[in-house]
């Protein structure tokens, strides 16, 4: 626990660190952090959307922040704090009320195994059960937590904070500030083979190495392949969410950010600033232009060229998806429409038909 959460901190205090005015008793103290409807009395809270304004009224928390674009009338007995982003405040407050974590610097725990030909800056911190390969180069500050391994040959850059139980095999590169969750798997084989004519495959060697730039996150139990021949890219500062599958000799744009259970098929290239959304799958040899948005369990299978947001399977400018869903959602209807437009011909053709006595007559 922060000592800022055990002493708490004045109104008037979270106000000057986020240039905003407060409408109340400044002198209030909070303690911790917490949602609207759920805070209590001691914690602090925010409103950013007008449809959680219905909070504001029977909230307990000891403070709320308000975004001043909200405008809202506020309760008597409630001390707020406008300010321009309420949200964004309330992202700062936390950095200082609930720092990180953090491993001792320079702790060497005892039963870790590092290879004596293994580079390790002073400040670097090796927890327990952790294995360092041989020739591998662990830079200032970065922080190891229980059980990470790294194979032979590998780098991590400065500041860079690995969680238990990640592997990263022979030659993985990891950039400066980057954050990777427990479990991750950085370097293990691509799948690639070759199929034989009776059905049985040979290994194709994968002989690249995978490259994470400098600010990545990556989440829990992602796998990121390293690439058959040369390097699959993670480029800076992108942000990848659990569960993500990154196929070998993938790229992955500056800026990219990838949620839950997507998966990318090899040697596809993300452009910079792409947005992919939950179970989206995007198939291998494409291109996606820069500040693309792929919506929720859409699945790209064709390369795309412009801005802009898509979805469906195969995957559409957004749209036109909307539009095709929408004419999707008519065909019941349109089937009876057309089941009663034949047999009104049926019936009509059947009144039309000649009869016999007609035939006779001369």
């Amino acid at each position: 626990m922060s000592d800022s959460i055990k002493r708490g901190r004045t109104v008037q205090s979270i106000a000057n660190a986020v240039q905003g005015t407060v409408h109340g008793d400044a002198d209030v103290v909070v303690f911790a952090l917490n949602r609207i409807e759920y805070a209590r009395n001691g914690d602090l809270s925010f409103l950013s959307a007008a449809s959680y304004t219905k909070f504001l009224g029977v909230t307990k928390a000891s403070c709320v922040l308000v975004s001043k674009a909200l405008e809202v009338a506020v309760p008597d007995g409630l001390t707020v704090v406008f300010v321009e982003d309420a949200y964004r405040a309330f992202v700062a407050l936390m950095r200082e009320f609930y720092p990180p974590l953090r491993i001792e610097s320079g702790l060497r725990h005892a039963t870790a195994s590092v290879h004596p030909s293994a580079t390790i800056h002073p400040s670097a911190a090796i927890s327990a059960g952790c294995s360092i390969g041989e020739g591998c180069v662990v830079g200032e500050d970065v922080q190891l937590y229980p059980n990470v391994v790294l194979y032979p040959g590998c780098t991590v850059g400065a500041g860079t904070v690995i969680h238990a139980n990640v592997s990263c095999l022979h030659g993985t590169v990891i950039g400066t500030n980057c954050l990777i969750h427990a479990g991750a798997v950085l370097g293990a084989d691509g799948f690639g083979y070759i199929e034989n004519a009776d059905g049985s495959f040979d290994k194709v060697p994968q002989v690249g190495v995978v490259q994470i730039g400098n600010d990545v996150e990556i989440g829990a139990n992602v796998t990121i392949d390293r690439a058959a021949v040369g390097a699959t890219s993670i480029c800076d500062r992108v942000k990848i969410d659990n569960l993500v599958h990154i196929a070998h000799n993938v790229t992955v744009g500056n800026d990219t950010a990838i949620a839950a259970q997507a998966g990318v098929s090899g040697s596809t290239r993300i452009g910079n600033r792409n947005r992919i959304a939950g179970q989206v799958g995007i198939v291998g040899h494409i291109t996606t232009a820069d500040d693309v948005i792929v919506e929720a369990q859409s699945g790209v299978s064709k390369t795309i060229t412009s801005k802009g947001a898509y979805f469906g399977s195969p995957a559409k400018e957004h749209r036109t998806a909307l539009r095709m869903e929408a004419a999707l959602r008519q065909l019941p209807q349109l089937l009876t429409d057309v089941r009663e437009m034949q047999q009104r011909i049926a019936d009509l053709l059947a009144n039309s038909e000649p009869n016999d006595e007609s035939l006779t007559q001369p």
